[in-house]
């Protein structure tokens, strides 16, 4: 698989995942409970973390909610961010009690005083903040200057609301900047990625439900990685947000960026002889937690004719036969398997050689 050169980005810590330089790149989710009930957001933070979130964030739109937050920091390992919109005093109580990160747009959070206090708060307490801009938050006179929330327009708000950080002498920035709209999402971070060298945290905002969103986030967060763009990223998906943690996993997947086993299949054609549909299903929830210190693919072939040339660059793989599967490592083939025992033989491989 290609090496793609990732853009070299200043370094924050949110608890003990490290986002931008040269750590991997970090995915995110958000709650979609009400944050007041301690014990639904709860389980819903652990059920992220479980499915492999590296971080998780939840609205803080309420005095109560904001309390909750030493709660749920005594109670889950993952790190935390909270969304704050519009009042300052709410970030002010979540940084109080633990909080990991903090989201705001600090155009809309009060004056600048206020501000500057969260920003002092916030550097004893080594809590990083990320700026999120999105289409419907462009500051007004940049969104007067050009008219509609364009790239141009989204980058620039967010470079504002950085000045306003840099201005109380706060660094410990990291930046999204999302639309709806992919091509919009695309240039705008590569407009922010040429003017800072903060984290960009990657997302195409209200992408849809799982289906139609996924597609529109993998080619807007696929684009911009491909790019060597981004340092943690969050799939915006209706519904349930576990949904969101797979589909950013194979994301980054798809342009190597992941310590998951990486499996091809092909598409199968009437050269097919054996069950592998099945077969590729059953070894994607089998090898779905396995974690691998380097590239690793998998390859689940149709026909010996050309599954083993084709997949030659593959660490290891299995080509069908009648009722069999033929093993190769690195195209050249091992062993014939049967049918029923394909998946264990082959994981069986594959856990020897990572």
């Amino acid at each position: 698989m290609t090496t793609i050169e990732r853009k070299k980005t200043k370094q924050v810590r949110v608890r003990d995942v490290l986002i931008g330089g040269s750590a991997p790149i970090s995915v995110q989710s958000m709650t979609n409970t009400n944050t007041e009930d301690k014990d639904t957001t709860l389980r819903q933070i652990n059920e992220l973390a479980k499915a492999g979130c590296d971080i998780v964030r939840f609205t803080v739109n309420t005095p109560a909610a904001a309390e909750n937050v030493a709660f749920f920091r005594a109670h889950s390992s993952v790190p935390l961010v909270a969304d704050i919109h519009f009042d300052a005093k709410l970030a002010m109580i979540c940084a109080e009690n633990g909080i990991d990160k903090i989201r705001i747009n600090p155009g809309n959070i009060g004056d600048a005083g206020k501000v500057k206090a969260l920003a002092r708060l916030c550097e004893k307490n080594q809590i990083p903040i990320r700026i999120g801009v999105n289409s419907g938050s462009v500051k007004k006179d940049v969104l007067a200057k050009y008219g509609a929330p364009t790239a141009q327009a989204l980058a620039e708000s967010a470079l504002e609301h950085v000045r306003i950080l840099e201005d109380c002498s706060f660094g410990d920035i990291v930046i999204s900047a999302k639309s709806s709209d992919v091509i919009t999402t695309i240039q705008t971070y590569r407009i922010l990625s040429a003017s800072c060298d903060y984290p960009l945290h990657l997302g195409v905002t209200e992408s849809g439900t799982p289906g139609r969103g996924t597609l529109k986030s993998a080619v807007g967060i696929g684009s911009l990685l491909a790019d060597g763009i981004g340092d943690t990223v969050r799939v915006s998906l209706t519904g349930d947000p576990v949904c969101e943690v797979s589909a950013a996993r194979n994301i980054l997947a798809a342009v190597g960026y992941t310590d998951r086993i990486n499996i091809v299949s092909c598409p199968t054609c009437g050269r097919t002889k054996y069950n592998l549909v099945p077969l590729v299903n059953e070894l994607e929830k089998r090898l779905a937690d396995v974690k691998v210190s380097r590239p690793f693919t998998v390859a689940v072939m149709g026909c010996v004719v050309n599954g083993p040339g084709e997949a030659k660059n593959a660490d290891i793989g299995i080509a069908g036969g009648i009722n069999e599967g033929i093993l190769f490592i690195k195209g050249e083939p091992v062993r014939r398997i049967a049918q029923d025992m394909i998946v264990d033989e082959l994981i069986e491989e594959i856990r020897k050689m990572i």
